[in-house]
């Protein structure tokens, strides 16, 4: 079929049978909830904008497998010029929806899986590259949506899987069958699970032999029997319930997340990617980092967003033009650019495996990770610095609305006479969704937790640092020889 747009896509999703529960209840209609629809909105602009002429050149590729047309989202990348249009079209949708559209760790659990299927093949004779890319023609002819579950809750942190008090802390085969494997275990902080068609299950962390019935990597439809959603909650998420606009910030878009519980789920062999074959695990891991850490590249386009809205309501305060205003602004511009920076040099430094898989520089992209970790708590800062306390003691829309108030917000709340009172609040609460509310779940937390902890990348970051060729060069140049 060829790709959907975004109405199709809604309607695709409709069609799923989702069991998925919040704030204690199951809900019946996950397309059309007030808190979950704004998410699904985002994943929508993903489907519509490549459908937009001026964006086809980001948004869509070649398939490596068909010759066809297909959405980004679902390709293989085949150069360096695929990884640097995968970076660009992170910034253009962040900046487009404000918030997390979702795609991207299906997107990079495909990548991943890619090269590592490929590599356990050539060493073991195993099938799983030819599963794997079976089941990727399937995701490429209909345009799904992926979920990439890797996150598992853990535990105690101190032991490694096997070791666990409940083995089902990390997900693992519970029972081998002659048609599949069955499975038992959940996902933590699944970004939009419930807007997704297929869920691709990899392990979590690097495995010995102890942990093989650990080591296991699948796709499953969202819908498999056993499969169970639980939203989690995001600040002010109720908002979206009060019937107002104004007081949400993003009127549009937004990100949800869930615990997802595989509770006895039965697997076929042609959807298993990995099974036992923990030597390999670290490689996924790694490879899926890497890719991941490189995809922050959507924190750009809504610090684009911040800065926007920073420069907006310092005009309508009438503060625009006062030196340490434009400083601020500068600052978030220099700090905003140098993310873009890190998320563009990973990718045109990748390289070509063995897979035909194009990955990015493992480095580079740890680099830009760890800059993501730091830099959006900064722009978020002197956002709410340059916004000023009224973002956080506004009254409610309804309260605007009002007969009997309404007359004494639009009195005292006024700044130029081209403003608008209702004007300024629309933009106060967008900064205080970006930098504090819903949004803030996908700007500032997964900035800091995203794709791996801080101390994650800088393990990364030791590891990949070629430290013998910066003491040789010392060396050479002040003339001590070994």
């Amino acid at each position: 079929m060829p790709m959907m747009t975004a109405k199709e896509y809604e309607e695709s999703l409709r069609k799923l049978n989702l069991v998925v529960y919040m704030f204690g209840e199951r809900i019946k209609n996950v397309v059309d909830n007030p808190i979950l629809r704004p998410s699904l909105n985002a994943v929508a602009k993903t489907y519509e904008l490549a459908h937009v002429p001026e964006h086809e050149d980001l948004m869509t590729a070649t398939s490596h497998l068909t010759g066809k047309k297909i959405n980004r989202f679902t390709h293989i990348h085949q150069s360096t010029t695929d990884l640097v249009k995968k970076s660009k079209m992170g910034r253009l949708l962040g900046r487009k929806t404000g918030c997390c559209f979702q795609r991207c760790v299906g997107m990079d659990s495909l990548n991943a899986l890619s090269i590592v299927t490929h590599a356990i093949d050539a060493k073991k004779g195993t099938p799983y590259n030819k599963r794997f890319l079976k089941f990727l023609e399937h995701v490429q002819e209909n345009d799904l949506t992926c979920d990439g579950a890797m996150t598992d809750p853990k535990g105690d942190r101190s032991l490694p899987p096997h070791k666990q008090v409940d083995p089902d802390l990390y997900v693992h085969v519970v029972e081998e069958r002659k048609d599949g494997i069955v499975v038992r275990g959940a996902k933590a902080h699944q970004t939009g699970a419930t807007n997704s068609h297929e869920i691709i299950v990899m392990p979590t962390v690097a495995m010995k032999e102890e942990d093989a019935d650990y080591a296991v990597s699948f796709a499953l439809p969202s819908d498999a029997e056993g499969i169970y959603y639980i939203m989690g909650r995001q600040s002010c998420d109720t908002r979206k319930l009060e019937g107002g606009k104004m007081d949400q910030g993003n009127l549009y878009y937004g990100g949800q997340e869930a615990l997802v519980v595989f509770d006895n789920v039965f697997v076929p062999w042609d959807r298993v990617f990995m099974y036992k074959d923990y030597e390999f695990v670290g490689q996924l891991v790694e490879s899926f980092a890497a890719y991941h850490r490189q995809s922050y590249a959507c924190k750009v386009g809504v610090g684009d967003v911040i800065i926007g809205a920073s420069q907006t309501i310092a005009e309508y305060n009438g503060a625009e033009k006062a030196s340490h205003i434009k400083d601020k602004i500068i600052e978030m511009n220099h700090l905003n650019e140098t993310l873009y920076c890190g998320c563009i040099s990973c990718a045109s430094e990748g390289h070509k495996t063995s897979s035909g898989t194009y990955l990015v520089n493992i480095l580079l992209a740890n680099i830009h990770k760890q800059n993501v970790t730091r830099f959006p708590f900064e722009i978020s800062r002197l956002a709410q610095d340059i916004a000023g306390g009224l973002m956080v003691t506004l009254p409610s829309e309804k309260d605007l609305e009002s007969p009997e108030t309404g007359k004494w917000i639009e009195k005292y709340y006024k700044t130029r006479p081209d403003v608008k009172t209702r004007d300024r609040m629309r933009i106060l609460r967008l900064i205080e969704n970006l930098t504090l509310g819903t949004a803030a779940v996908g700007y500032l937390t997964e900035s800091m937790h995203g794709a791996g902890s801080p101390q994650a990348q800088r393990i990364m970051i030791a590891r990949n640092v070629n430290m013998e060729e910066k003491k040789k060069a010392a060396k050479t140049l002040c003339g001590i020889t070994d």
